[in-house]
């Protein structure tokens, strides 16, 4: 029997299943890849003291990883919400001390309804232990920003001078989604030597909890199944895309993508690849 490629996350866990944890096993599941959780934190607001981010500890972060690696090992890796300086550190100690060979980095800072999912301590750590061991991060624009000293991003031009920066951080690759600017959904991939651009429609919704996460889940899974990295992309942000596309709310809150709208409708949008060398 051939079994499934194998892919932890480490991330937060939220509550409304929108986002972080649960929107990674659900895409995961969704392209036929074995899903595996490392909990760094519960997203959730409670009710009384309003406190919204409830960390775990280092001792709980390790025994979950051990857990996934010893009962079942790991072909690919994808980090999202690690919140402190000590997680981060704690998470990059691990993944140089396995045998892992796909490192998914997507560096989340903000969460969809303003949440501060990342401690000002933790951007150094950020940059200077976790990135390096990164096969790719997927900054969107405030996080681009942010890594590059605040800096300005209104256009794909910036966007693409942001790729080009972050790659001095030490990862293989950078992807810069260009979601937040104006007009078609641009997202810029640079490895070094081409910056590829990958273009979607905008889809007139509300509704992308989780979209981010789902992102660099789907890409997690495609390059653990061994896709070339430009093909890994645009399949993950065709699913991604279709996901918003059929994104929806039960409420008056600010909803999920929907995972499994790719496997039911089909593919909603062509993306447009376009790119090549680049020279500094």
């Amino acid at each position: 029997m051939n079994y499934p490629s194998r892919v932890i996350t480490i991330a937060g866990s939220a509550a409304g299943g929108s986002a972080g944890i649960q929107a990674d096993l659900k895409t995961f599941q969704e392209l036929d890849v074995y899903g595996m959780s490392v909990v760094t934190a519960i997203v959730g607001r409670h009710p009384e003291t309003n406190k919204n981010v409830h960390i775990q500890t280092v001792e709980a972060i390790e025994a979950q990883f051990a857990t996934a690696i010893n009962q079942v090992g790991a072909d690919g890796l994808k980090t999202g919400m690690l919140f402190s300086k000590e997680v981060i550190e704690t998470v990059a100690n691990l993944i140089e001390h396995a045998s892992i060979k796909t490192i998914v980095v997507d560096p989340v800072m903000i969460g969809k309804m303003n949440s501060k999912l990342l401690k000002d301590d933790a951007i150094e750590a950020l940059k200077s232990v976790l990135i390096p061991l990164a096969t790719i991060i997927t900054p969107n624009v405030p996080e681009a920003s942010v890594l590059l000293g605040d800096r300005e991003i209104q256009s794909v031009d910036e966007l693409k001078q942001a790729a080009v920066d972050l790659y001095s951080l030490g990862a293989k690759i950078v992807l810069v989604k260009g979601g937040r600017l104006e007009g078609p959904a641009v997202d810029v991939l640079y490895d070094g030597k081409q910056l590829i651009t990958y273009e979607a429609p905008r889809i007139d919704t509300v509704n992308t909890s989780g979209a981010g996460c789902t992102y660099s889940a789907a890409i997690a899974a495609f390059l653990t199944k061994g896709l070339p990295v430009q093909e890994a992309v645009r399949l993950a942000k065709s699913f991604v895309t279709t996901a918003i596309e059929h994104g929806f709310s039960y409420t008056e809150i600010v909803g999920p993508t929907y995972h499994a709208a790719e496997r039911k409708y089909g593919e909603a949008h062509q993306i447009i690849v376009n790119g090549g060398e680049h020279n500094e």
